[in-house]
């Protein structure tokens, strides 16, 4: 298990290193600079020369990204422009937020889409199944910002029920846990109805080609009963593609939390990433898009490894 996890950990090495070579020369070669955001209406060219000297922004660009390579290793992020701070400090205090956001809205969809997938393969064909598809389908069309947008209107503006954005009550000088969970309702209602669609019809087509197997009809013939079947043969030997979807959706988690999070101006990665975007904010975002690299690589680490817990078959040398 050791000798595999350590296999990937060094196979994943050049994919990190070819992420943050592309993402480096894209951000570089983008219109504009630090500089030019930071002088505003003041920009000269002698400013402009001068803060990109002062940030080592005229040096070629091999050297600006062995430089950053060199205090990476050292566990040096960079220091944020925008934000005269840190980046390592600036990921510190918005990556919990985000995580909580996606770890939450991770376990639900989970839950929702295997309830909703071995609901659809039990009842295959019939009104129940019509009918969730239809739903399953409208949510998987809706653009993730209009969702946002649908339930912002109906439940913090019509009904009042729930706050439209923020992470806490600003009149609160200690807010409570509840005060944190209403704040966090909407974004996460929006990244779980984005993510059930798909993930409920990958367990639907798992669990209806599992039904069909002959273990599952010689499990029948024992007399066991068909919620043992369902949940102790069937959807365990279902669960592999979800498995993998979900260590392969990370990147695409941490995309839909961007613009959730700006919908909602919650502060974490995703707002923090828009803000140094518009700010060409350098360091912040190349320090963003090398945490997500590694979320990722990790995550379907993850999934490779949870695939011996699920199906004993699975051996790892």
């Amino acid at each position: 298990m050791l000798r595999y996890v350590l296999n990937r950990v060094l196979q994943s090495v050049p994919t990190l290193i070819g992420v943050t070579v592309i993402s480096f020369l894209l951000m570089h070669i983008i219109p504009g600079g630090p500089a030019v955001i930071m002088l505003g209406d003041r920009a000269t060219p002698q400013l402009i020369a001068q803060i990109n000297r002062s940030l080592g922004l005229n040096k070629p660009l091999y050297v600006q990204y062995g430089l950053w390579v060199w205090n990476l290793l050292h566990g040096n992020l960079g220091y944020a422009y925008s934000y005269h701070q840190t980046v390592a400090s600036l990921i510190a205090l918005n990556l919990p937020r985000t995580l909580l956001l996606v770890v939450t809205a991770i376990t639900i969809s989970h839950l929702l889409s295997i309830a909703l997938g071995v609901f659809q393969a039990v009842r295959r064909g019939r009104g129940g199944d019509h009918v969730v598809t239809g739903v399953v389908y409208f949510l998987y069309a809706m653009p993730t910002f209009w969702l946002g947008m649908i339930l912002v209107s109906v439940f913090a503006v019509w009904l009042n029920l729930l706050p439209s954005g923020g992470i806490a009550n600003p009149l609160q000088a200690h807010p409570s846990v509840i005060s944190y969970i209403r704040h966090m309702v909407l974004p996460a209602t929006v990244l779980v109805l984005g993510t059930i669609p798909g993930w409920s019809r990958y367990v639907r087509s798992s669990m209806t080609e599992t039904l069909v197997q002959d273990f599952i009809r010689t499990a029948r013939a024992k007399g066991l009963s068909e919620w043992w079947v369902l949940i102790r043969h069937a959807l365990k030997n279902s669960l592999l593609p979800l498995i993998t979807l979900a260590g392969m959706s990370l990147p695409f988690l941490f995309s839909g939390a961007l613009i959730v999070e700006m919908i909602f101006n919650y502060p974490g990665m995703g707002l923090l990433f828009w803000n140094a975007a518009q700010n060409r904010d350098y360091p912040v975002l190349l320090g963003i898009v090398t945490l997500v690299g590694v979320l990722t690589i990790l995550g379907n680490l993850l999934a490779d490894l949870l695939y011996g817990v699920v199906d004993p078959r699975i051996k790892y040398e």
